[in-house]
């Protein structure tokens, strides 16, 4: 068994290497046989270069091979021949960072769109692939009302050209699902947090702001009187979910992956600053009015993974408490960026 990871250096590209390397599948058959991961990864801002996968202790891994590669270019001959076959594909690599796409779109374009496309264009070379699985994101919704959870295929409203790019690329992978029978799957995400992730991300720069007393700033409504909420979920119990998928997936379908408690922006702050100790200081602001592209709320409903059978391993409030802890250790404050 062989499985793609790109991204597999970046925050939750690794966390799936992980899953992958040290988890035992006894449920999944085919993983009788321990499965080899080949990593294609960029190496950008994002990756910290191999230091997530020096970390978690598989840089050096005989099951793990990594590979450098930009696939928003086309992928190469010498590139395809040191892969091999591949029996899935998790295209996790991708640009995320909202604030940076509404800066400048074009590289969310190149990476997100034309990137897939060559991923795709790939996929279809590959002789036994049994899946590939397009990792999207539940902003491709748009914002949610409250008490509305969008469904895997509800209509699209993208705010923002991150999530238009991540839309776009759901699209593709229908269209060669139709077209090429290349065997996708998508899945749909909340917020993700987890140990190593990149310092600019909310729950780590939190964890920062308060440990150093500076203030929090908090998006909320027009009138600063309501934060924006999501539901957050451990990059592990995604890896739980994407190899629950492996087998029970079904081919040119859509999977919601969604934490089970909601929390408000303001909520999250003040669980961190509890967990920490320490009064948090914090400041409602209305970013969304001076920043297009921000959603108050974003939503997904649940209920499909659900009744697959599939269920979170490991509780919101645990995960958060991990989380925290490991950051304060003193060999990982270099993640929070201090």
């Amino acid at each position: 068994m062989r499985i793609l990871v790109t991204g597999g250096c970046g925050f939750i590209g690794h966390h799936l290497v992980e899953h992958l390397i040290k988890t035992t599948f006894d449920a999944l058959p085919f993983f009788n046989t321990k499965a080899d991961i080949i990593v294609w990864d960029k190496l950008t801002y994002a990756s910290s270069g191999f230091d997530r996968l020096r970390d978690i202790n598989v840089f050096n891994d005989k099951r793990v091979s990594i590979i450098g590669v930009d696939f928003s270019k086309k992928i190469t001959e010498g590139v395809v021949s040191e892969t091999g076959d591949v029996d899935y594909i998790v295209h996790v690599g991708a640009e995320t960072h909202v604030d940076k796409s509404i800066e400048d779109a074009e590289p969310f374009v190149t990476a997100n769109v034309v990137g897939t496309l060559h991923m795709l264009e790939y996929a279809r070379t590959c002789k036994n692939l049994r899946g590939f699985f397009y990792f999207s994101t539940d902003e491709v919704f748009g914002p949610a009302p409250e008490s509305v959870k969008y469904k895997e295929w509800d209509r699209y409203n993208s705010t923002n050209p991150y999530s238009a790019t991540k839309a776009g690329g759901e699209e593709l992978c229908l269209a060669f699902a139709n077209t090429y029978n290349v065997p996708v799957v998508i899945t749909h995400t909340m917020n993700v947090f987890g140990e190593r992730q990149h310092p600019e991300k909310f729950i780590p720069t939190t964890i920062r702001k308060v440990l150093l007393g500076e203030i929090n700033i908090v998006h909320a409504n027009k009138k600063r009187t309501v934060s924006g909420s999501r539901f957050y979920i451990h990059a592990r119990n995604v890896a739980s979910a994407i190899t629950f998928l492996f087998t029970r997936a079904k081919l040119r379908e859509k999977y919601n992956i969604v934490g089970e408690q909601e929390v408000s922006n303001l909520e999250m702050v003040l669980l961190i600053g509890n967990m920490l100790g320490k009064e948090p200081k914090f400041e409602l602001t209305d970013f969304h009015s001076s920043r297009p592209g921000h959603d108050l709320r974003y939503a997904l409903d649940g209920s499909k993974m659900f009744k697959e059978g599939w269920r979170i391993p490991v509780e919101f409030s645990r995960s958060l408490a991990k989380t925290v802890q490991w950051y304060l250790l003193p060999e990982n404050k270099r993640w929070l960026g201090v």
